[in-house]
């Protein structure tokens, strides 16, 4: 993960914090520290279940079918055509639901230092460099590396996968949305939002174009058909 705190801030000045006049530079720079969700309207949403490939051979089936006058295969087609719609709404509403999921284990706030002095803010103002405390039921705000503190055990399962909490000492880098289940520690802001590793993952589940058997059924159907037609 690129330190980006430590680039540019000298060591004596890492347990200061920022100033907020800092934090407002920063904040313009790298963006508010939450999750981006690409929206779409919901005519977008079905038309896109018509237009692609699959969708494409389909319904070239369909009106070569149509064309010839076979009915009964330009009513199979059709409801082929539909299912696959359901399918991918389905599918896609999946993705949603499961970037939903992960949204709700980011931390609302955030306890930070600045201009030398701790308070509470919103955790979608933090900016690479802040300087933050967790303790024992937070939730790590952003990804982060840990500056002070004897130890701290660290729930990060939803991300990694790993069964057990993990022990973190000084140097050691905190991942956003996991959960501190032991101990204390003061960490330094290295990554925020889309740039974290849970900011990762999000993407990764929104971007993620998994083919079901059910789809690639579909394609191989609408193949025979085209070729059953032209022939």
């Amino acid at each position: 993960m690129n330190d980006i705190a430590g680039r540019d801030i000298p060591p004596e000045r890492v347990a200061d914090g920022l100033t907020s006049a800092e934090a407002k530079a920063r904040l313009k720079q790298y963006g508010l520290n939450a999750i981006a969700e690409k929206r779409t309207s919901l005519l977008a949403r079905l038309f896109s279940y018509f237009w692609g490939p699959i969708p494409w051979m389909i319904e070239v089936a369909a009106g070569l079918s149509a064309a010839v006058g076979r009915w009964e295969d330009f009513g199979v087609i059709a409801a082929m055509l539909l299912i696959n719609a359901g399918v991918g709404f389905f599918e896609e509403k999946n993705a949603s639901d499961a970037i939903e999921a992960l949204k709700q284990r980011l931390a609302p706030n955030a306890r930070v230092k600045r201009d030398d002095k701790w308070c509470t803010v919103p955790a979608r103002e933090l900016v690479p460099g802040d300087l933050i405390s967790v303790k024992l039921g937070n939730i790590v705000p952003a990804d982060a590396k840990a500056s002070k503190g004897d130890y701290a055990s660290i729930d990060q399962s939803a991300l990694t996968g790993e069964s057990l909490p993990v022990d973190k000492n000084v140097g050691d880098v905190l991942y956003s949305g996991s959960i501190v289940r032991q101990g204390e520690m003061e960490a330094v802001v290295t990554t925020t939002g889309m740039n974290t590793f849970f900011g990762k993952t999000a993407r990764l589940v929104e971007t993620a174009e998994v083919r079901s058997h059910f789809q690639k059924a579909v394609l191989r159907i609408g193949n025979f058909l085209i070729y059953t037609t032209l022939g």
